[in-house]
This record gives structure tokens, C-alpha cells and sequence, in this order.
């Protein structure tokens, strides 16, 4: 086989892979897109009113929907957040001690020395609740804003499936104009010795 031929060949089979690829990478992408908001419907997490603020802020247009998708999910992480910030009196995890203060037991910022932290009936300091609001937040927003990625790489392969798919089938036009030139240029010089054949036989 010629190196030309190699080429046109090689050409139409790249061409084939790369359309394979694509319809592989759409099926991939939404696939996994279904995937994360079938996940997130289960969870069964509603927006609360917009008369709240942190609502009215990051998700008043889903305000007392279902949360069904990777935008909305990202919504409510920051909802969170900014209801744990209020809770805490704008202070974040690291800024506030593991225990209780024993002269302020209220006080979210707590401490981290056991000798000033309250302590419980059998002289144990007693944990820092507002903190450890904050740990349960950080883990839930956490998993939404997974789900946000989630669902944002899943449409990223989407488009670089319908990308490929494009590319796959412009190389495959490519590749078939190029064949059909080659079999028309043989079938042409075919055609021209047998009529000069034909010709000599006279």
C-alpha cells in the first residue's frame, strides 16, 4: 500500500474514531448530568421564603422550590454559609475556640484553653456548639457545591463531545471527497486504457 493511501485511509478511520469518541463523550455527559440531579431530587432540600434575606440574596427566583440542580445546589451553599456567618456572629470555623468561655458561655467566638472553657458535670469542657455549626455546614455546602461541579464538568463533556463529533464528521467529508477524487482519478485512467487498448485492437 502507498504512503498515499496509507493517508487517505488512515484519515477516514481517525475520522470514524473521533465521531465515536463524541457520541461516547455526549452519552458520558449526560449521562452524569442525570446522574447529579436525580441525586440532589433525592435529597428532598427546598428553598425556604424570600422574606429571608440570605434567600432574597443568592436564590429568590427558586424561593420555595425543590432544589434539582448543580446552579441551584451552589445557591444553597452560599444560603448556608451566610446563615452560619449569622449564627456565629461573622466569625468562621477558625476563628472561633473548641469550648464554651465559662464567663460567656453565649459567646460563639468560645475558647481553645481548657482552663477557661466551661465544663459539664464531670468537669469536661464543653464543646463550642456555634462551631461546631459551622463543621456541619462546611460538610453539607461542601457536597453541593460537588454537586455544582459535578454537574458543570458534565457539561463540559458534553461540548467537547459535540466538538469532537463536528470534527469527526468534517474529516470524514474530507476524507470520502478525497477517496471519491482517487477512485474517479483511477476509474478515469482505467477508462483511458481500455479505450486506447481497444483502440490498437481496431
Amino acid at each position: 500500500m502507498s504512503t498515499r493511501r496509507f493517508l487517505e485511509w488512515g484519515g477516514l478511520a481517525a475520522s470514524v474514531i473521533l465521531i465515536a469518541f463524541g457520541i461516547a463523550a455526549i452519552y458520558m455527559g449526560v449521562d452524569g448530568r442525570s446522574t447529579v440531579r436525580d441525586s440532589l431530587k433525592q435529597e428532598q432540600i427546598y428553598f425556604g421564603d424570600a422574606s429571608d434575606p440570605a434567600v432574597a440574596k443568592y436564590a429568590d427566583q427558586w424561593a420555595g422550590e425543590q432544589l434539582l440542580t448543580g446552579n441551584q445546589a451552589r445557591a444553597f451553599a452560599k444560603i448556608m454559609r451566610m446563615h452560619a456567618l449569622e449564627a456565629s456572629g461573622e466569625l468562621t470555623y477558625a476563628q472561633m475556640g473548641r469550648f464554651q468561655l465559662a464567663s460567656n458561655p453565649s459567646d460563639p467566638k468560645g475558647t481553645s484553653d481548657e482552663a477557661l472553657a466551661a465544663k459539664d458535670a464531670s468537669g469536661a469542657p464543653i464543646a463550642n456548639g456555634a462551631r461546631n455549626t459551622w463543621v456541619t455546614e462546611t460538610a453539607l455546602s461542601t457536597a453541593l457545591n460537588v454537586s455544582y461541579m459535578a454537574e458543570q464538568l458534565a457539561l463540559f463533556g458534553i461540548v467537547v463531545g459535540v466538538a469532537l463529533l463536528l470534527t469527526g464528521i468534517g474529516l470524514l467529508i474530507l476524507a470520502l471527497a478525497v477517496l471519491g477524487g482517487r477512485f474517479h482519478e483511477e476509474a478515469a485512467v482505467q477508462r483511458r486504457v481500455t479505450t486506447e487498448v481497444a483502440g490498437f485492437g481496431h
